[in-house]
């Protein structure tokens, strides 16, 4: 069964998982609905402390007046821990314990753990030392509502209760039992670990990201998976073939030239998702601004007039504006506290009718999302669960030209669209070896962290020239070709008046 339009009763929403895989340094998953991007989710090979590990951690400090401690998990940066999430357990300095992560760190805080642990399965979640049997609030049918329950009483046991997802909407009790088996056996094995292993330790980590993302989307509502990568697109139609035996969503491996998500323009729809300025399709748009504290969204009319009279125009705009907030969130990742400075309305009826339309457009949302009354000043306060670090945050970093004023994209955003762009040019070319010019900074940091891996995996000869004179994101071809004349180009730059530093991998 297809997900339902709510802007158009019984019309199918088109959903595709579009995988960028090719990049050993960074793993991206993108959920497209009807041709946009919903969501995307970005893995980097040295990001540490995913939520949903599991470690054996250390305890360092106990600072009570913030009912508080601090664990070590070996990563770094200590771990935040709420004393009241340690329930029966009293924590005391040094001591050993298993926490899992819910919370990545992020920006200048520690992630943050919990000894509540849990473990996600295809339609249960294992809650180990628990005694829930809860279902989950996104299954409406009472009626399935109260199989299901029924059903997470008797399979829960003495040491752990389950929760049942979303996925388990239909399915039978034998295929929630077999589910209930498997992540016993991972708890078995994890509790084995830590009684052996000393802390601070990694005891579990979840799968990968395609991984995960397929675990919690494939719920009969896929219609297709592209992944462009061989190995990976394998492995996705093994899991899918297991996962899904009635309506298997089509799995297509992408071989075009053109990287898969500058393809179904996926990119440009990243850039604008980091934009602070989004348009609506009337003429209206939004201005979204994030603080320390919260995130505020301005709705303004913009180009559109309406074609009745001011109070239609304004009440048409801010339920289309609704939509886009529950898309624009979903999209950036954005959680914790949104306020919403909607145009003034004067009629009750009208404000009513947003906050039902921003309850409606919030349904289908993964992390939940509360709304709150309309305040004296026509403010809409929300809160949306931060399920992940949101897209600026992944993507950007505090500009160091401005005093971290503004922002700029990271160095390893940068770089990493730069390999792109020499992946689809080597395979276009077939080119021996190439010169790029790039910003000196982002430059420096590619040839010290990157170049020479690249060499080796792209199988070419790769120059870059810090070019003092270039913003920050901009890098061009200054020359491509044999390795000769390649080189012959790099030597004149270095000679010229104003020279460019150019970085090179050093011959063996």
């Amino acid at each position: 069964m297809g997900r339902e339009n709510k802007g158009a009763p019984g019309k199918k929403t088109d959903r595709k998982i579009v995988a960028d895989t090719l990049e050993n340094e960074e793993t991206r998953v993108a959920i497209l609905e009807d041709g946009r991007l919903a969501e995307i989710f970005i893995e980097r090979m040295w990001d540490h402390q995913r939520a949903g590990e599991i470690y054996k951690a250390r305890v360092e400090s106990v600072l009570p007046g913030i009912n508080a401690a601090f664990v070590s998990i070996g990563d770094g940066r200590n771990a935040f821990l709420y004393l009241n999430d340690a329930k029966g357990v009293k924590v005391t300095l040094n001591q050993e314990l298993v926490v899992q992560v819910t919370k990545t760190a992020r920006k200048n805080k520690g992630a943050r753990v919990t000894p509540r642990l849990s473990l996600p399965g295809r339609y249960l979640v294992l809650v180990p030392q628990g005694d829930e049997a809860g279902v989950s609030r996104r299954i409406a049918r009472e009626e399935e509502r109260r199989r299901l329950r029924r059903f997470a009483k008797e399979l829960r046991g003495e040491d752990f209760g389950v929760i049942v997802r979303t996925a388990a909407e239909g399915v039978d009790e034998e295929a929630l039992a077999q589910d209930v088996q498997s992540l016993l056996t991972l708890w078995r094995e994890i509790e084995h670990n830590a009684s052996r292993q000393s802390a601070p330790c990694l005891l579990y980590r979840d799968m990968g990201l395609l991984g995960r993302v397929l675990r919690d989307e494939l719920y009969g509502d896929v219609d297709e998976i592209l992944v462009d990568g061989e190995d990976e697109f394998e492995s996705v139609k093994s899991y899918v073939s297991a996962l899904c035996e009635d309506e298997s969503p089509v799995v297509s491996r992408y071989r075009g030239v053109t990287p898969i998500f500058e393809y179904y323009g996926i990119e440009r729809e990243i850039e604008q998702a980091l934009e602070r300025k989004v348009w609506l399709r009337s003429g209206a748009y939004l201005v979204i601004e994030h603080t320390e504290a919260l995130t505020v969204i301005d709705v303004n009319t913009g180009k559109y007039v309406g074609s009745r009279d001011m109070r239609h125009t304004v009440l048409d705009t801010n339920l289309e504006a609704a939509g886009e907030i529950a898309r624009q969130l979903r999209l950036r990742a954005i959680g914790g506290i949104v306020v919403v400075d909607f145009i003034d309305m004067e009629f009750e009826e009208d404000r009513r009718r947003l906050l039902a339309r921003l309850e409606d457009v919030f349904q289908s949302d993964r992390c939940r999302a509360r709304v709150f009354s309309m305040t004296q000043l026509g403010l809409v306060e929300l809160t949306r669960k931060r399920g992940r670090p949101d897209l600026k945050s992944v993507l950007t970093r505090g500009c160091p030209f401005c005093g971290d004023n503004g922002w700029v994209l990271r160095e390893d955003t940068v770089a990493l669209s730069m390999k792109r762009f020499l992946r689809k040019i080597g395979h276009a070319n077939g080119i021996e070896a190439v010169l790029l010019q790039a910003n000196a900074e982002v430059a420096r940091y590619v040839s010290d962290t990157y170049l020479a891996f690249w060499e080796d995996e792209l199988s070419r000869k790769i120059l870059i020239a810090g070019m003092p004179n270039f913003t920050w994101s901009k890098f061009r071809v200054e020359a491509q070709g044999t390795r000769e004349a390649v080189e012959l180009r790099a030597q004149q730059m270095e000679r010229r008046e104003n020279p460019a530093v150019v970085h090179r991998v050093p011959a063996p």
